[in-house]
């Protein structure tokens, strides 16, 4: 499951958007994971509260003005993904001290952490610093445009992997 389009769905990516600093970043998230989880006690509460409390255990930046703050679900039984395109950039704290303007926010069970820990986050990680995927995704125009291109990544990342077991 390192595809962006099987953890990710269309309602859930926001493009343009303004915030003016992480804990924004942070609220954003928690609202739109709220309205995917209903019945649940202040779920955006909680949301909010389980991204923060694991980015104090370290910053969630990428690099090259990328972010993938994440954080345990205690509710549902999948993945639940965010992607946010800012407007302007951010102070995010980032290691490489580079404001970021493009964030995949993902929230895991608490069943299925450690697996995803291991072997779906690097991937995605590697993914997201792709120069060229960058790129596209900041030139997006609308929501629309940035669901195509990680439909694109993820169909081109097979086509990579296809061609090097074809190697080997």
């Amino acid at each position: 499951m390192t595809k962006f389009t099987q953890l990710l769905s269309p309602e859930n990516i926001r493009q343009g958007l303004v915030c003016s600093s992480k804990k924004r970043v942070f609220e954003t998230i928690s609202r739109i994971v709220a309205d995917q989880i209903h019945g649940e006690d202040d779920p955006e509460h909680s949301s909010f509260d389980c991204l923060f409390n694991r980015e104090k255990l370290g910053n969630s930046g990428l690099g090259n003005g990328v972010a993938m703050p994440k954080g345990r679900l205690h509710t549902g039984n999948k993945p639940i993904a965010v992607f946010l395109q800012l407007a302007t950039p951010i102070d995010y704290e980032a290691a490489d001290h580079r404001d970021v303007d493009l964030i995949f926010a993902l929230l895991i069970p608490a069943e299925a952490c450690g697996e995803f820990s291991q072997s779906v986050l690097p991937k995605l990680a590697e993914k997201l610093l792709d120069k060229s995927l960058c790129k596209q995704l900041r030139a997006a125009q609308s929501a629309e445009e940035i669901w195509q291109i990680f439909e694109y990544a993820d169909n081109h990342s097979d086509d990579e992997q296809e061609s090097e077991q074809k190697l080997n």
